[in-house]
């Protein structure tokens, strides 16, 4: 965005506003607002990263220049703002005061909209349940849906790298604190990562965390999870309509699926038939304008004007305007492989014809180089098992994926579309692949695997990756899950396994959408461990984040008639 843009602008600022919460604890509030034509409706921001980023108050400024005002403010604890600092608990009653703060100013008409990405789509989301009248529309980018299941942990798995940075180190003062990369190896990310017990790295990084402590010692999903009001059990509270803005390879892209299917299903009006998603092939930290994201190429096609899409959207919410908003499709889609820009009518999407891709061997799965295969048969009863050993002192590397959301602090840690031809080199990664397919064939929506499988050990992880092979050999991932074999049947009551014991186990893999060309090849990876992404799990069962010591599981995955491990893909046609 070019400053000179602004030049003659007439805007008026107020800065370091303190606006009062009904505990009197103060809250510190930047203010824009154009010159001319007040009142008008406000756009509402609310961040722990500080309000006076270059970026931020760029967008700020632009909205002005659209005849918005526009409020951030510093969330409770952090920055200029008053009282303590503890992640989630404030946002909802802080967020509603400041709607009902903002709304009886003499410059704000009575329309507010809500915008912001990750924690800031969070505080909206949260915000949105104590109803204000204040509040007509909302534009959570990249948000959650619930703080276990997509936040903290994923099916049971801690979500070490993003954990680690965020809750255990940056964001443990008023302000942030970060382990900067070119650090000695021994104070390095890296190395700290690796650290055991768990419960311990934060101190090893010189930093004490209550919330770091609370996350480990609360590994079931408790009533500590659920005391925090996780949007996904308040969908019936919201009315309100919402633009989803999401990425496939986004830490928090399930929750905003699920935020979007859930206000559809129970929600209330505007909101419930008033929700719209945009997804495209990008990773956490997105501006829009990216055409490289990891090892693809996505072409010229991928490029988009974000904040032209949440402006004709707070047009429309807050100014009234007939700008087509609620004629178009809500679904808007980044389909990979082909590059193009999809419209749809719902999600997931209509007539999805949903298919299972069995998985075979004879036994010698491990590594691309094994026997694999995948196919739509389903296997008879002599195929023989699987067997690889998971040992948690030399875990699969994360390769790419929907983690972690760090930028440049964890630049260390793959995330996004990466090629995986070298890590299917791994013996402890096991490959079934289908024939080059005889004709191409669409894939978008949600993904799960279900995997038979026994451990030799009382708790274990299996993980599962999709996987479009390209005819020249490029590996591009697609979709992922994890499973703790512990939740395998309850997320708050853990099960430690019976060594040798067969269990059924459902991988949710979350979603994508890609083209499968003719001649490519569908793949899946199976093994046990994805780090730092996820904390490698010690075998042991043990309390978690308590182990200082790893034990080497030997892992058996089965495909027969009784037990058909297989993945459901959703087929478009």
């Amino acid at each position: 965005m070019n400053n000179q843009n602004f030049k003659n602008l007439k805007m008026k600022m107020m800065m370091g506003v303190k606006v009062p919460m009904t505990d009197n604890v103060c809250l510190s509030t930047n203010i824009y607002l154009p010159e001319n034509n007040l009142p008008c409706p406000v756009i509402l921001q609310r961040s722990p990263y500080g309000t006076n980023t270059e970026d931020m108050v760029k967008e700020a400024v632009k909205f002005v220049q659209e005849g918005y005002g526009v409020v951030l403010q510093d969330v409770r604890g952090r920055w200029d703002s008053d009282g303590e600092w503890y992640p989630f608990i404030n946002e909802a009653k802080d967020g509603y005061d400041t709607l009902e703060w903002i709304g009886k100013q003499n410059w704000c008409d009575g329309n507010i909209g809500t915008i912001g990405a990750s924690y800031l789509a969070m505080a909206q989301w949260q915000t949105a349940t104590l109803k204000s009248k204040f509040l007509k529309a909302m534009a959570p980018k990249v948000g959650y849906s619930n703080f276990f299941h997509d936040w903290v942990y994923t099916g049971g798995a801690f979500q070490l790298a993003f954990n680690l940075r965020w809750i255990g180190i940056q964001m443990n003062t008023k302000t942030n604190q970060l382990q900067y990369l070119w650090l000695p190896d021994d104070n390095h990310l890296k190395e700290i990562m690796n650290h055991l017990p768990i419960i311990d790295m934060v101190n090893k990084a010189g930093r004490n965390s209550k919330p770091w402590e609370d996350w480990v010692n609360h590994s079931d999903y408790d009533e500590y999870w659920k005391n925090l009001n996780p949007i996904a059990e308040n969908y019936e509270k919201i009315s309100i309509p919402v633009l989803g803005i999401s990425a496939w390879y986004d830490i928090f892209l399930q929750g905003t699926l699920n935020n979007y299917i859930g206000v559809q299903s129970r929600g209330f009006e505007p909101g419930k038939s008033n929700q719209k998603l945009l997804i495209g092939p990008w990773m956490h930290f997105f501006t829009g304008n990216e055409q490289i994201i990891g090892d693809v190429d996505f072409s010229e096609n991928v490029k988009i004007d974000i904040f032209q899409e949440l402006l004709d959207w707070f047009d429309h919410w807050l100014k009234g305007k007939d700008n087509n908003t609620n004629n178009e499709d809500p679904v808007k889609i980044f389909l990979m492989g082909k590059n193009e820009w999809k419209t749809h009518s719902d999600w997931p999407i209509p007539n999805t014809k949903y298919k299972n891709f069995y998985i075979h061997s004879k036994g010698k799965a491990n590594s691309s180089n094994g026997d694999g295969i995948l196919d739509e048969t389903v296997p008879i009863n002599d195929e023989k098992f699987d067997t690889f050993i998971y040992d948690p002192s030399d875990p699969v590397p994360t390769t790419g994926g929907t983690g972690p959301a760090g930028g440049p602090v964890v630049s260390h840690v793959s995330s996004g579309p990466k090629n995986h031809l070298q890590i299917e080199k791994r013996k402890d990664i096991l490959v079934y692949t289908t024939s080059p397919l005889k004709k191409n064939l669409e894939v978008s929506g949600p993904i799960q695997m279900i995997l038979y499988a026994a451990s030799n050990c009382l708790d274990t992880d299996f993980t599962c990756k999709l996987i479009d092979v390209y005819p020249d050999g490029f590996c591009l991932n697609l979709a992922e899950g994890i499973i703790r074999a512990r939740y395998r049947n309850s997320w708050e009551k853990p099960e430690l396994l019976s060594p040798g014991e067969i269990n059924k186990y459902l991988i949710d893999m979350w979603s994508t959408s890609n083209f499968f060309y003719k001649d490519h090849k569908i793949r899946i990876e199976i093994s046990s461990s994805n780090f730092p992404q996820f904390d490698r799990n010690p075998n042991t069962g043990n309390k978690f984040g308590m182990d200082s010591e790893l034990k080497i599981a030997t892992q058996k995955i089965y495909h027969n008639e009784s037990y058909p491990s297989h993945i459901i893909l959703p087929c478009i046609e």
